[in-house]
């Protein structure tokens, strides 16, 4: 008996058509592997779909009300190409340019985000001249931002910044302004710093 196109589908043409017929819900990685026909990639296979097809589909690293192991198809439509184009090499030469943290908040990668303490951060790569007006796929034109800045949720207010923030903006400022801030510690500070230094 032949077989139906249908049974041909690979597991990335699986997950593709179960998100899209469950846009909005929470869908599990159970679930998920068990669509992609027990495949042991499937999670590379979901990559795939948001990276390379644009899928909109997030996780727990994107939003704070998913349990890691949860997925969802935001919506049908594509994150446009220009927001996913950039090369694996291009974008970790840019993390580590930018010493992988957040451009915008100072966040580092994998800390509890200073906006949102219940994400951790996630960094995404961002242009500094958007490609729409002009700029370029090119490291000088790109930096490291996180997801909730991307979102552009993050200091609405000028709120007094807790010890979190602080340090992430003081990360994320160059060597020479760390070393005023130092000096300005171990001035104010003087008999604590002493103490810490023995």
């Amino acid at each position: 008996m032949p077989k139906t196109k249908k049974e041909n589908k690979g597991s990335r043409a699986k997950l593709r058509a179960f998100f899209i017929e469950n846009v909005g819900k929470i869908l599990s990685g159970e679930a998920l592997f068990e669509i992609s026909g027990r495949k042991s990639e499937w999670g590379r296979r979901v990559r795939e779909l948001r990276n390379e097809e644009g899928l909109n589909i997030v996780t727990h690293n994107d939003r704070s009300d998913l349990k890691p192991g949860q997925y969802i198809l935001i919506d049908l439509k594509p994150i446009p190409s220009f927001e996913r184009g950039i090369s694996k090499e291009t974008r970790a030469y840019v993390l580590d340019r930018n010493g992988f943290t957040c451009q915008m908040c100072g966040a580092a990668a994998g800390e509890p985000n200073p906006y949102d303490q219940g994400r951790k951060t996630r960094l995404h790569i961002g242009h500094i001249i958007d490609k729409s007006m002009g700029g370029s796929d090119e490291p000088g034109n790109l930096r490291a931002i996180c997801s909730v800045c991307n979102e552009g949720a993050s200091n609405l207010t000028l709120n007094r910044p807790d010890a979190i923030k602080l340090l992430a903006q003081i990360r994320r400022a160059p060597g020479k302004d760390q070393l005023d801030v130092l000096k300005w510690l171990i001035t104010k500070y003087p008999k604590q710093s002493e103490a810490l230094l023995n």
